[in-house]
């Protein structure tokens, strides 16, 4: 009896133990989480401070969109074009997808920081080792049908499985498994990714038993192929008629659950939501300004300086406005990206010598009328740019990784060339040839060859779109100036979308936008698996020992004061790996539109807000 007493008070005491130790750890459900800032709005608060509480939902608003077609309304499986308002994964800035939605949502006046959308809460360990959603009990499809965690983990399957984008960003996420009747939980690899709690919070949630019941031809559907049968989803606006190659028209659901949610609260003020394609940029605009199409936003600095004269502006019917672009403070890398998977492309000084091929300051002057910046950083225009020389912590970094880092890095702050002048550009061209010279080629008469083969030096610029031909035609004749021979080739997007999948290209014109929190996503910018993965964002096929290392330090950084000096780190080694061309940018978005239409006054800190808090200034029906 005297045993049986002491082993019932051990129990006792090693199950009080185990109790103490997991009330130590319980976690706590959040409303909210920030990566860089704690979030600002309370639990329960009513609505976001930068939207109109009294906006009205009425009105229409057609845009143009500047594609051939589309092909699918699919937004998992990565293949075809897809649908404009019908976002693939991680694809935009402009917005939340019209259909589906998110466990998470975006504040557009914070810095990293998101609020429940279909998850009413969030909660992880310490470590980061995992996370839980709580779904809200209101959250339905477009059915009537709850969303659950079987939507959720199917979602997140079916992403990794199809996307290549999703699965190299949720690379570190190993699985999702419904862990209560609302509850889903996403496992980690490994500990101390602060980001990924967020970044799931990110991907689109879509419904399973749609997905997996026939169709209207009454065959099963197949979620890994294109389709356009409009899909179903949770979100605030319904597929309500399209066309392809023509239009698509999104329509306001008065059934919408989440209407009255407090980050819901002055969003989605349009009943119906259209999108007018056309193949021609110049075509667009003459649809504009025949009242076809409602706003443009303008991407030519001759067309914002020079055709803004004719009557409806005049006479005050199309308002323009100068609103600070959504990349500020985040960074934004654009230009020529060199496709290093090809030879001619392999030599850092052939990449180099590219560079003071492309005259930036004659561009400015006489395309641009001295509207654009050249951009000297892969984070151009945030604090994760470097300047200097690596000092502190960065130099600590770099040092670490000292053996597989150019010595340059260490010793040279780098700057484009400057052309704009005969002399300088002529200068430029000089240095050039001597670049081609030290990676083994030679001006033969009027052409640059390989010494060893005699080959000629040739490559071809990809282009999304005619107007881009100002800036890559006067960079091509540059460089036949120095026996380099490009050929431009501008393809319709449906093309360009599946050439880029592949990386069909030997250089290409595109821009990498950042975060102000970069992590996950700088191993598909620039990982080496990413290169060798079909679908990638690592369209320069970098692939580099330190680059690789620094990227892993970023997703693992513990601080902000340990991610700003390794972004520095890892900016100073894409420039001088010379994998793109930089170009150019401006501080703002140039928008015109038929004064039809209000925002607020005072626009959120990292969002001009369109379209999700402007509204139609029409009389309500």
């Amino acid at each position: 009896m005297t045993v049986m007493r002491v082993g019932a008070s051990f129990l006792a005491l090693f199950l009080s133990l185990c109790a103490g130790q997991v009330a130590a750890q319980e976690l706590q459900w959040r409303h909210a989480i920030g990566v860089i800032e704690a979030p600002k709005y309370p639990q329960g608060f009513a609505h976001f401070n930068y939207v109109n509480v009294d906006a009205p939902k009425v009105g229409e608003l057609t845009q143009a969109s500047i594609e051939t077609t589309f092909d699918t309304f699919n937004p998992v499986a990565g293949k075809g074009q897809l649908a404009d308002g019908v976002l693939v994964l991680l694809s935009s800035p402009q917005g939340a997808s019209l259909v589906t939605e998110t466990l998470l949502k975006s504040s557009l006046d914070e810095d990293g920081v998101s609020y429940g959308l279909l998850a009413e809460a969030l909660a992880y360990p310490d470590d980061y080792s995992f996370v839980k959603f709580r779904l809200r009990p209101e959250a339905k499809w477009a059915d009537g049908q709850p969303v659950t965690p079987d939507d959720v983990v199917f979602s997140f399957e079916k992403f990794k499985e199809l996307n290549p984008a999703a699965f190299t960003y949720y690379s570190h996420v190993v699985k999702a498994e419904k862990t209560g009747e609302r509850e889903v939980t996403f496992t980690f690899d490994q500990k101390g990714n602060k980001e990924l709690p967020a970044i799931v919070g990110q991907m689109d949630i879509v419904p399973k038993h749609w997905w997996e019941a026939n169709g209207p031809d009454g065959k099963p559907r197949d979620i890994s192929k294109t389709t356009l049968e409009p899909i179903m989803g949770s979100g605030p606006y319904r597929i309500a008629s399209f066309s392809p190659g023509a239009t698509v028209r999104y329509e306001l659901r008065d059934d919408y659950w989440g209407k009255t949610l407090n980050v819901n609260v002055g969003y989605n003020n349009f009943k119906a939501m259209i999108y007018t394609y056309y193949t021609d940029d110049n075509v667009a605009f003459e649809s504009f300004r025949s009242g076809a199409t409602d706003l443009w936003l303008e991407n030519s600095a001759m067309r914002w300086t020079r055709s803004y004269d004719f009557p409806a502006v005049k006479e005050g019917k199309i308002k323009r406005e100068q609103i600070a672009n959504d990349y500020k403070k985040r960074g934004l890398m654009m230009g020529f990206f060199l496709n290093t998977r090809r030879d001619q492309f392999k030599d850092v000084n052939v990449r180099k010598a590219l560079n003071y091929a492309f005259d930036f300051e004659e561009l400015n002057r006489t395309v641009f009328f001295g509207l654009y910046k050249r951009i000297d950083s892969y984070f151009y225009g945030s604090e994760l740019a470097a300047k200097g020389l690596p000092e502190g912590k960065e130099l600590e970094i770099l040092n670490a990784i000292k053996q597989d880092v150019p010595p340059e890095v260490f010793t040279t702050e780098y700057h484009n060339p400057v052309g704009g002048e005969p002399e300088k550009q002529r200068n430029n061209l000089r240095t050039a040839i001597a670049l081609f010279a030290k990676a083994g080629y030679e001006l033969r008469g009027n052409q640059m060859v390989s010494k060893a083969t005699g080959k000629p030096f040739t490559f071809e610029i990809l282009l999304d779109g005619p107007i881009l031909e100002r800036v890559a035609l006067p960079y091509a004749n540059n460089l036949k100036k120095i026996g380099v021979q490009v050929n431009v080739r501008t393809v319709d997007s449906a093309q360009f979308t599946s050439r880029m999948r592949q990386f069909d290209y030997d250089a290409v014109y595109y821009g990498a936008a950042q975060s102000s929190n970069p992590g996950n996503e700088q191993r598909d910018y620039w990982g080496a698996a990413a290169a060798d993965q079909p679908g990638s964002r690592n369209y320069a096929g970098v692939k580099d020992k330190a680059v690789d290392a620094l990227v892993q330090q970023i997703i693992f950084a513990k601080d902000r004061d340990t991610l700003i000096p390794t972004v520095h780190a890892l900016d100073r080694l894409l420039l001088a790996g010379a994998y793109v061309v930089p170009s150019y940018t401006r501080g703002e978005v140039w928008f015109a539109y038929w004064d039809k239409f209000a925002h607020p006054a005072n626009l959120p800190d990292y969002s001009s807000g369109f379209p999700d808090i402007w509204w139609s200034k029409a009389t309500p029906q």
